[in-house]
C-alpha cells in the first residue's frame, strides 16, 4: 500500500484540542471570557460554570424551598426575642449557642401547631381576640339592582364576587369598593361554550344566580343557577369560558376543593356532580340525596359535605366511594360547612344551629333559636341564655308572645367559619348577623357579638386572616320569594374586625 494513501486514511487532528489551542483560550483570572471569542461559538465543557452544567433536582429544591421558609421562622423568632430582651435589658449575645438552641425550638413549636391547625387536629383561638372594628357594625360596599344570593372572596381577601337574582355578577376590591361587572355572552357563544337548550316549558334560559365559588389561584369563578348549568368564568379577563351541563335541576351550591381546580356542584335534582375546571370536563356523581340539595362544603380532602331538604347531611368521601349519613332533628337544613376536617357546623329551618362531629351520626351541640324574633317587649339588646335540661342552650325568653321562631326570617339560612378556628358566624332574617365561639373543650357554641344588619342574610364568607366578614344582603330569601323585607338594601356589606 502506497505511503501517500495511507497517510489519506489517517484520521487527522482537530486542532481546536491542540496545546497551543488550549494555551490561548487561557485567560488571567481577572479577564473577562467572552462567548464570541472562539472561532465556532462554544465553550469547552472544562470551561463552562457548575450552575449551567448542573440543575436543580426536585429533592434539592424542596430542600431549599424548606430551608429559606425555616429561615424566616427562625428570622420571625429572632426579631421576637430580641424585642423581649430589649424590655429585660438583656445585654446577652443573641447569636449564642444557647440562643440558637432556644429559637430553634420555638421555630419547631410554631411549625407543629401550624401543621396542626391546618390539618383540622386543633383550632386556632381567636375568638376570644376578636373585636368590632369601624364603628362597631356593618358598612355597605357593593350595591344591586335585586337580591344578592352568594358572596364569595378570593385566596388572598384582596377580591370578592358576588352575584344576584338579576343574573348580574360583580367583582369587587375589598379595600376600596371599586367595582367591575362580567358580562353575559350572546347565546350563540353560551352555546358554543356548552349551554343546552332549555328543558319544559321555558323558551330562555334563566340567568338567575343562586350560588357562587371562586378557586385557590385565583383564576377561576364558577356560577350557578336557575338554569342547571355551571357557568365558568375568567377572573382575569371576566369573560365566560365555560358552560357545565349535566344537572337536571337548578344548581344550588359550588365548591372548590383547596389547593386544586376540582369543583363540587349540588343541585336540586338530588345529586352532587364532581368536575375539573382545568381540564373542562365532567368526572363523577354522587347520589345519596332523597331531596334536593341546599348547600355544600369542602376542604383541602377529597370530601364533600353537603346538606338537603331530607334532613339529613352527608360526608361523601369520594376517594373511598362511601358516605355517611347525619341525620337532623330539624325538618331541613338550610346551610352548611367545615369547621376542620373533622366537625362541622349547619344551619335549620328551625332556628337552630348544630355542631357536628364525624364519629357521632347525631349532633354533639345544638343551639336552639339563634335567630329568633324579637317583639317590642324585649329589646334586642338584652341577651338571655338557659340551659335546657336535655343539654341544649336556647337563647331568650322562652315564652311564645317574645320570640316566633317558625317565622321565614329566624330561618338560618347561612353559617361559616373561619377556617380551622373556633370563630363561626350566621346570618338569618331578623336583623342580626351573630359571631360565635366554638369550644374545643366544652363543645359549646357561644355567643360573641349580635351585629345589627337588616335583610335576610343569604351569605356569609370570613376572610382568611379573620380581618372581616362579607355578608350578601337582600330584601327576600336566597332560593323563594316567600319572605320580603322592604326597608333592607340589597348588596354586600362588610364588617371590619381586630384581632388583639
Amino acid at each position: 500500500m502506497p505511503p501517500n494513501k495511507s497517510r489519506k486514511n489517517k484520521p487527522t487532528r482537530d486542532p481546536f484540542f491542540d496545546e497551543d489551542s488550549t494555551k490561548r483560550r487561557k485567560v488571567a483570572d481577572d479577564d473577562e471570557i467572552d462567548s464570541d471569542s472562539d472561532e465556532d461559538g462554544f465553550l469547552d465543557s472544562k470551561d463552562e460554570p457548575e450552575y449551567e452544567s448542573e440543575e436543580e433536582t426536585a429533592a434539592e429544591t424542596k430542600k431549599r424551598i424548606a430551608h429559606e421558609y425555616l429561615q424566616k421562622y427562625r428570622e420571625s423568632v429572632k426579631k421576637e426575642k430580641e424585642q423581649r430582651d430589649e424590655e429585660e435589658d438583656d445585654d446577652e449575645d443573641d447569636d449564642s449557642e444557647d440562643d440558637e438552641g432556644v429559637r430553634d425550638s420555638l421555630v419547631a413549636q410554631r411549625l407543629i401547631k401550624e401543621q396542626q391547625e391546618e390539618s383540622g387536629r386543633i383550632r386556632k383561638a381567636i375568638a376570644s381576640r376578636v373585636e368590632l372594628g369601624g364603628d362597631g357594625g356593618f358598612e355597605s360596599l357593593v350595591k344591586h339592582k335585586q337580591c344578592v344570593t352568594a358572596v364569595a372572596l378570593s385566596e388572598d381577601d384582596s377580591k370578592g364576587f358576588s352575584a344576584s337574582k338579576d343574573g348580574s355578577i360583580v367583582q369587587w376590591d375589598v379595600e376600596s369598593g371599586k367595582c367591575e361587572r362580567y358580562k353575559w355572552p350572546s347565546d350563540s357563544v353560551l352555546k358554543s361554550h356548552g349551554l343546552k337548550d332549555p328543558q319544559g316549558s321555558a323558551k330562555k334560559q334563566s340567568r338567575h344566580i343562586l350560588t357562587l365559588a371562586a378557586s385557590s389561584d385565583g383564576r377561576y369563578l364558577v356560577s350557578g343557577g336557575l338554569d342547571r348549568h355551571v357557568h365558568v368564568w375568567d377572573t382575569r379577563s371576566r369573560e365566560h369560558i365555560q358552560a357545565f351541563p349535566g344537572h337536571r335541576g337548578p344548581v344550588s351550591s359550588l365548591a372548590f376543593r383547596d389547593g386544586t381546580t376540582e369543583l363540587f356542584s349540588g343541585s336540586f335534582d338530588r345529586t352532587v356532580k364532581i368536575w375539573n375546571v382545568e381540564d373542562r370536563t365532567y368526572m363523577n356523581t354522587l347520589f345519596g340525596h332523597q331531596s334536593e340539595v341546599l348547600s355544600i362544603d369542602c376542604l383541602r380532602k377529597e370530601r364533600v359535605l353537603s346538606a338537603g331538604r331530607d334532613r339529613s347531611m352527608q360526608l361523601f368521601k369520594v376517594h373511598e366511594e362511601s358516605r355517611l349519613v347525619f341525620r337532623a332533628p330539624a325538618s331541613s337544613l338550610e346551610c352548611c360547612c367545615f369547621v376542620n376536617n373533622e366537625e362541622f357546623l349547619s344551619g335549620s329551618d328551625d332556628g337552630s344551629i348544630e355542631l357536628w362531629g364525624v364519629i357521632r351520626k347525631k349532633p354533639i351541640h345544638i343551639l336552639r333559636n339563634a335567630h329568633a324574633l324579637v317583639t317590642d317587649s324585649k329589646k334586642p339588646d338584652q341577651n338571655d341564655s338557659e340551659i335546657l335540661p336535655n343539654g341544649n342552650l336556647e337563647n331568650g325568653y322562652h315564652h311564645p308572645e317574645n320570640h316566633h321562631c317558625s317565622s321565614v326570617q329566624s330561618w338560618v339560612s347561612a353559617v361559616t367559619v373561619c377556617r380551622n378556628s373556633d370563630l363561626a358566624a350566621s346570618g338569618a332574617g331578623n336583623g342580626f348577623v351573630r359571631l360565635w365561639a366554638i369550644e374545643n373543650e366544652t363543645k359549646d357554641i357561644k355567643s360573641l357579638h349580635n351585629v345589627p344588619l337588616v335583610g335576610f342574610v343569604n351569605s356569609l364568607a370570613f376572610a382568611k386572616s379573620a380581618r372581616f366578614l362579607v355578608a350578601g344582603v337582600g330584601q327576600e330569601p336566597r332560593l323563594g320569594r316567600w319572605g320580603q323585607i322592604r326597608e333592607a338594601r340589597n348588596g354586600v356589606s362588610i364588617l371590619p374586625l381586630n384581632l388583639l
